[in-house]
């Protein structure tokens, strides 16, 4: 293992992992404001709105990453209506390309998380919040969605991780992001066991951040996580006997 040859990598890697971060955030925003309508209309009972949010769904979770990304990047340049179009500047280009096709992908498992989320909403909150005489789409900005983010948001920092992982499919359509600059690198000095590596530890190192931040949002939004730090039964132990009689007594 030639641990030189990592080292000096590392100023190329970490350029292409930039463009990897730069396409994850922008993918995980976009496909978060799409998510959000796909799953409310997944959850109607009008044909009209759940069906294509079922078909967009069953669509981009039921075929791969890779073929979605191929068929927008080579298969729109099939048609002439399309490069003679106002789109065309935008299909052409490969960084479009892989945006738009990590976005509509992580949309469609984003939005089945949502609707998963919306669902496990407690019905009787539901039902005092129509009481109040609550409108339903105050309902849904005031008491459905709030906990909605909050039951579905260790579900959703794995989808984060996933994405992170199944950026790396962008080489393929020449975007030199970190898997694609390991790659270029390990052409030229034949080296690939250690750039790959070096590649790796990298989005190792991406992930276990991304982790840690996702599970301190995760205690930031629970109240109950608060709570129970705050709680001097715990703060106390609870396998302590005269700790908990002391407490009981006050």
């Amino acid at each position: 293992m030639n641990y030189q040859v990592m080292i000096d990598s590392l100023p190329d890697l970490l350029g292409g992992a930039l463009l990897t971060l730069e396409l994850v955030a922008l993918a995980a925003v976009v496909g978060f404001a799409v998510a959000l309508p796909v799953a409310l209309a997944r959850l109607t009972r009008r044909p009209l709105l759940w069906m294509p949010a079922y078909g967009f769904v069953f669509f981009f979770r039921g075929t791969p990453l890779l073929v979605q990304i191929f068929l927008i990047y080579y298969g729109f340049s099939q048609f002439p209506e399309i490069r003679a179009s106002a789109l065309w500047p935008i299909l052409r280009e490969p960084y479009w390309c892989a945006l738009i096709a990590f976005s509509l992908n992580t949309s469609a498992y984003t939005a089945e998380i949502m609707r998963g989320a919306i669902q496990a909403v407690p019905r009787g909150q539901i039902e005092a919040a129509m009481a109040t005489g609550m409108s339903r789409l105050t309902r849904l900005r005031r008491v459905v969605l709030p906990q909605a983010m909050r039951i579905g948001l260790p579900a959703y920092s794995n989808e984060v991780i996933l994405l992170v992982k199944a950026s790396s499919l962008a080489s393929t359509v020449t975007l030199m992001d970190l898997t694609g600059t390991a790659r270029t690198i390990a052409s030229t000095n034949y080296m690939p066991v250690e750039l790959l590596t070096t590649a790796a530890l990298i989005y190792l190192a991406i992930n276990f951040t991304l982790t840690r931040v996702f599970k301190g949002i995760e205690y930031l939004v629970s109240g109950e996580n608060r709570a129970a730090v705050n709680d001097p039964l715990m703060q106390a132990g609870l396998n302590d006997p005269d700790a908990l009689h002391k407490i009981a007594e006050k």
